[in-house]
């Protein structure tokens, strides 16, 4: 899904449409390609200038708001890893954050304030394919400097995918009804994340950051084309995520939201009780 998801980012897409219009150009197909050429450059502006995704990633973010007043106690506290640059720890041997690396200082942040939680590192794998890069490596000495016990923490390495971590870590954690855990990931995708580990039977508490947008649709009047299209194409990614995750099963709300449709009746009281701790 990830490998499909990568292939379908606009940017790629408009790239293939304008380099197929400018060959057919030169032959018979010329209309055709001209055509193609016209809506990729359209299509370009029109990114541009209006921030369609900040449009389509505000719903997402406004979602789950920011967690403002903390529980007086918690059990556990886990991570959702992608905010560790690759290839640039790997060249440099040194960690090196990129866009989502936010989750990693919230999860260092509340893992101070609540120092007899258990931790938990759901980093994946992010492919069917071999591991090529292991976060724990450069996270573990980090983490270790900022004065958390390397005893506390323990690292889910085997997902593919959000609702795998899910499954993986509440197996890792021995979660047991009544527990309290915090959940941190980026705010457009605690939606996606929140609805897999429900599914997952473990009703955990949104700690949303790496927030994107303000959570207006306000019109912005700079001419950006990078920021706008990694904006759509990160918007784009996780609705069609959503999407396919209800089709599969993975989530049982097609937008996940603070009160779930809890698929397990069993669970349902946990996660009431988890909501009026959050909201008091």
């Amino acid at each position: 899904m990830e490998l499909l998801l990568s292939l379908a980012r606009p940017d790629n897409i408009l790239l293939v449409f304008l380099a197929l219009g400018t060959g057919l150009l030169i032959t018979r197909w010329r209309r055709l390609g001209g055509g193609l050429v016209l809506v990729s450059a359209a299509s370009l502006i029109v990114i541009a200038v209006l921030p369609l995704g900040g449009w389509l990633l505000a719903p997402l973010e406004n979602r789950f708001p920011p967690l403002r007043t903390l529980p007086q106690r918690v059990d556990g506290i886990i991570v959702l890893g992608g905010g560790i640059h690759h290839d640039l720890t790997v060249a440099r041997r040194q960690l090196t954050l990129r866009g989502p690396g936010e989750r990693l200082v919230a999860f260092l942040r509340l893992a101070r304030h609540y120092p007899e939680a258990r931790l938990i590192m759901a980093e994946g794998k992010g492919s069917l394919g071999p591991r090529e890069f292991d976060e724990a490596l450069p996270a573990k000495p980090f983490l270790a400097d900022m004065g958390i016990d390397a005893g506390r923490v323990l690292y889910e390495d085997q997902a593919r995918n959000t609702y795998e971590n899910g499954v993986l870590s509440r197996r890792l954690a021995n979660y047991r009804a009544g527990q309290q855990w915090i959940l941190v990931t980026s705010a457009w995708h605690m939606p996606r994340a929140v609805g897999a580990f429900r599914r997952a039977g473990w009703p955990v508490i949104p700690y949303p950051v790496d927030f994107r947008t303000d959570g207006t649709y306000a019109v912005s009047s700079r001419l950006d084309l990078k920021g706008g299209l990694e904006a759509f194409s990160l918007a784009l990614r996780e609705w069609a995520a959503l999407a396919i995750y209800r089709i599969l099963g993975r989530t049982d709300q097609w937008l996940p939201g603070p009160r779930a449709t809890v698929g397990h009746a069993g669970h349902r009281q946990q996660v009431v009780a988890v909501q009026r701790e959050q909201h008091p």
